[in-house]
C-alpha cells in the first residue's frame, strides 16, 4: 500500500455535504457493481471518489475500441484487457485501502450468492439488453432485503429507479415473466422511462439496432447516471434524504433541460403504462423484429496508540468513559476502570460499567486484529471492583485476518429518534443472535402487541426517571447544551427532543425546584415521555433482550457480557440498523429485585416495583435475573448529532515515544 494515501485527506472535500462520522460509514459499506460498461464503470469510480471502502464488481468482457466513447477505463493502453481487471486498478489507484472482490466471469445464477454476500446496495451497471441477468440479480437483491439502484443513459439524460426493502419490487413494476425477449426490452425502456424525453431528438433512429443489441450512447448519460445512482446511493446508505421508490422514478434531460419525476402506480399494468406501450409497440415494431464538524484529533503514533484510538470509541453510560490507560511497554498496557456508583444512579452497583468495561475490551480485541495482533487479558483480583486494574498484552496473531466488525467501531452510535416499522429479516436476526457467542442468547419482542406492552413500560419508566432527584443530577452532568456533538457528554442535539421541547427541558434543569414544579403543575413529564419513550419504542423494528445463560455474579460475568454486547451493537451497525440502549427498566428492576434503595421518593419506589414485576411479566422472571442489556433496534436516519469521544492522548496517564 502506497504510504503517501491518507483516506481522511483524500476526501476530505466530500466534509461539509457529508459530515466525518457519515464519510466513516460511507468507509464501512459495501456495493455490488454488475457490469462495468458505459454507466457501471463510471458507477464504481464515483463511489470510490465519494469514499466508499468495499465492492463486489463483475464483468465478463474485455476492452474494445467502440467502448472509448463512454466507458471510464478505455483507452488504447487497455484494448484486449479484461474491464473487471482494469476497473480495479483504477479504483485501487484513487483508493489503495479498497477492499474489491472480482468477478471476472460475469454474473450467474451459481455466483450469486457470493457476489451479494456482504453487501449493503447493489448499482446496477449491465447491459441495457442483459434482461435475464437483471432479472436473476433483482430477484435475489429483494430476496435478501439489499436496496437496488439502476440509472439508465437514455440520449443526453439520465432515469434512476430504486428497489427498496418492503416496496415495489424489481418484478412487480417490469412485470417480465413470461415475455418474450422483444416485450420485454420493450417492457424495460417504458419502465425506466415512462416520460420518454429523449426520443424527440434521436436523429438517426437506424442506429437502435436491438436486434444486434446495439443502441447510440452518450458519455454525458452515462456521467450523469453515475451522478445521480451515486447521491442516491448515499441518501440510502446514510438514511438520509426522500429516495423515489419504484413506482416512482426521475428522468433528468440535459438536452432539454427537463426533469421529470415518473409515477407508475401498478408499474407496466397501469393504464396510461399500457398505452404508452401500445404506442411504442407499434413504432418500433420494425425494429424489434429486425433487428459535524468533528474535532481533528493527533495522529496515534504507535502500536499501543492506534489501538487506544479504536479502543475509546467503545459506549459507555451517558459517555462517561469509566477508564483510563497506561503504557507498560510496547506490548503491554494497563486499564484503569472506574465505577460511577458514587453520583450515578444508574449505577449503583457498578453493573452499568462493567458493561461498558467489558465493551471496551471487546473493542480493543477487535481494533488489535486490525493491527495483526491478539489482545489477552488479565485483571488484578487485588483491585477493588471499583476500581478494576486490567492488564492487556498484545502477541502477534497467528493469522493476520482482521475482525470483520472493525470498520464499524467508530460508526456505532446511538439513535434515539423514531425508527421504521420494516421487520428484521430472518437472516439478520441470526446473524445478530450469533454474534452474541456462547454463554448469551437473545429474547426478541417484535410483534405488534409486544411492542405496544414494551411501550407502555418504557413510559412508565420514564415516569421514574424523570421524577426522581438523583436522577436529575445525572442528567444535569451528563448533558452538553448548545451541541451537536461532544467530546465526553451527550449533546443535546443527540437527546431526542424536538427544539421547543429542549428548550423547556433546559430551562426545568436549571435548578431540581424548577423541575419539580413543571411535573407538578404542568405535567412536565408527559411531553419528553411520549417523544423519548413512546413513540420509539412502537417505531422500531423489535425490542431485545440479551441474556445470560447462567446467572451473572460479578463483576466478570458482567464484562463478559458487555463483550457480548458490543459485538451484538457492532453487528447491528454493519447491517445497517439503527440502535438505541433501554437499560433503566432492568436496573430499576434489578434495584428492586435485589432490595437496593436507589431514591428517597416513595413513589418511585412503589413505580419501581410494579416495573419489576411488569417486566418480568414480559420477558420472564428467569430471564429479568439472567439479562445483561435491553434496547431496541430498527432501520432509520444516521444521527445528525452524536457523542464523540475523549482523544487517546487525554485518556492515557502517561505516554511513550516508542515505536513499533
Amino acid at each position: 500500500m502506497d504510504n503517501r494515501f491518507d483516506y481522511r485527506q483524500a476526501f476530505s472535500r466530500n466534509i461539509g455535504w457529508v459530515t466525518e462520522t457519515e464519510q466513516l460509514l460511507l468507509k464501512s459499506r459495501r456495493i455490488a457493481i454488475a457490469g462495468l460498461g458505459g454507466v457501471g464503470g463510471s458507477h464504481l469510480l464515483t463511489l470510490t471518489r465519494l469514499g466508499l471502502g468495499g465492492f463486489n464488481i463483475s464483468d465478463l468482457d474485455t476492452f474494445e475500441l467502440a467502448n472509448f466513447n463512454r466507458q471510464a477505463g478505455a483507452a488504447m493502453s487497455q484494448v484486449g484487457r479484461p474491464k473487471v481487471e482494469v476497473l480495479a486498478d483504477l479504483a485501487r489507484d484513487i483508493n489503495p485501502e479498497l477492499s474489491i472482490n472480482s468477478f471476472p466471469q460475469g454474473i450467474n445464477r451459481e455466483n450469486l450468492p457470493q457476489f451479494l454476500d456482504g453487501v449493503d446496495l447493489y448499482v446496477d451497471g449491465l447491459d441495457f439488453f442483459a434482461v435475464d441477468a437483471r432479472r436473476a440479480v433483482f430477484s435475489a437483491c429483494a430476496e435478501r432485503g439489499i436496496p437496488a439502484v439502476t440509472a439508465a443513459p437514455l440520449g443526453m439524460g439520465a432515469a434512476l429507479l430504486c428497489f427498496l426493502p418492503g416496496k415495489m419490487t424489481f418484478e412487480q413494476y417490469f412485470q417480465l415473466e413470461g415475455q418474450s425477449e422483444d416485450e420485454q426490452l420493450l417492457r424495460f425502456l417504458m419502465g425506466l422511462s415512462p416520460a420518454m424525453l429523449q426520443m424527440s431528438y434521436l436523429v438517426d433512429d437506424s442506429r437502435v439496432d436491438l436486434a444486434a443489441h446495439k443502441g447510440p450512447s452518450t458519455p454525458m448519460a452515462c456521467e450523469m447516471c453515475a451522478g445521480l445512482a451515486a447521491a442516491h446511493a448515499m441518501k440510502i446508505l446514510l438514511d438520509r434524504g426522500r429516495v423515489p421508490a419504484a413506482p416512482w422514478g426521475l428522468h433528468f434531460d440535459a438536452y432539454r433541460n427537463r426533469l421529470a419525476s415518473t409515477w407508475r402506480p401498478g408499474g407496466n399494468s397501469n393504464p396510461l403504462q399500457r398505452l404508452g406501450m401500445k404506442i411504442a409497440r407499434a413504432k418500433l415494431s420494425e425494429k424489434l423484429h429486425a433487428v459535524r464538524k468533528e474535532e481533528v484529533l493527533p495522529e496515534p503514533a504507535n502500536l499501543i496508540e492506534r489501538i487506544i484510538d479504536q479502543a475509546r470509541w467503545a459506549p459507555s453510560g451517558d459517555n462517561t468513559q469509566p477508564w483510563r490507560f497506561e503504557n507498560v511497554d510496547d506490548r503491554r498496557f494497563l486499564i484503569h476502570g472506574e465505577d460511577t456508583r458514587d453520583w450515578c444512579v444508574y449505577d449503583l452497583q457498578g453493573r452499568a460499567s462493567q458493561i461498558a468495561l467489558g465493551a471496551l475490551l471487546e473493542t480493543i480485541a477487535i481494533a488489535a486484529r486490525g493491527e495483526g495482533m491478539e489482545a489477552a487479558f488479565k485483571r488484578d483480583r487485588g483491585t477493588p471492583e471499583t476500581h478494576p486494574l486490567i492488564e492487556v498484552e498484545l502477541t502477534t496473531a497467528s493469522q493476520g485476518v482482521a475482525n470483520p466488525l472493525l470498520p464499524y467501531i467508530q460508526v456505532r452510535t446511538t439513535q434515539r429518534r423514531p425508527f421504521s416499522t420494516r421487520p428484521l429479516s430472518k437472516v439478520q436476526k441470526q446473524e445478530l443472535e450469533q454474534s452474541l457467542g456462547e454463554g448469551f442468547r437473545l429474547r426478541w419482542f417484535e410483534e405488534g402487541g409486544e411492542k405496544w406492552r414494551m411501550a407502555k413500560l418504557l413510559f412508565r419508566n420514564a415516569g421514574i426517571r424523570l421524577t426522581i432527584p438523583e436522577a436529575y443530577e445525572v442528567h444535569r452532568q451528563i448533558i452538553e447544551w448548545d451541541a451537536q456533538f461532544s467530546n465526553d457528554r451527550i449533546p443535546d442535539r443527540a437527546v431526542g427532543l424536538n427544539p421547543v421541547a429542549l428548550k423547556l427541558m433546559r430551562w426545568a434543569m436549571q435548578s431540581w425546584q424548577r423541575v419539580e414544579r413543571l411535573n407538578r403543575y404542568f405535567a412536565g413529564t408527559w411531553l419528553p415521555r411520549i417523544e423519548l419513550d413512546l413513540v420509539p419504542a412502537l417505531r422500531c423494528a423489535a425490542h431485545f433482550v440479551i441474556v445470560a445463560d447462567n446467572h451473572p455474579r460479578g463483576i466478570d460475568d458482567y464484562i463478559a457480557g458487555g463483550r457480548a454486547t458490543q459485538r451484538f451493537w457492532l453487528t447491528a451497525t454493519k447491517l445497517g440498523l439503527r440502535f438505541q440502549p433501554e437499560m433503566t427498566p432492568l436496573i430499576f428492576s434489578s434495584y428492586q429485585r435485589e432490595g437496593v434503595a436507589f431514591s428517597e421518593s416513595i413513589a418511585a419506589i412503589r413505580s419501581a416495583e410494579r416495573l419489576r414485576q411488569d417486566l418480568e411479566a414480559q420477558v420472564g422472571i428467569r430471564n429479568c435475573e439472567c439479562a445483561i442489556f435491553m434496547g431496541r433496534v430498527g432501520f432509520g436516519a444516521n444521527p445528525a448529532a452524536r457523542s464523540l469521544r475523549r482523544s487517546f492522548s487525554e485518556l492515557q496517564l502517561n505516554q511513550t515515544s516508542s515505536e513499533d
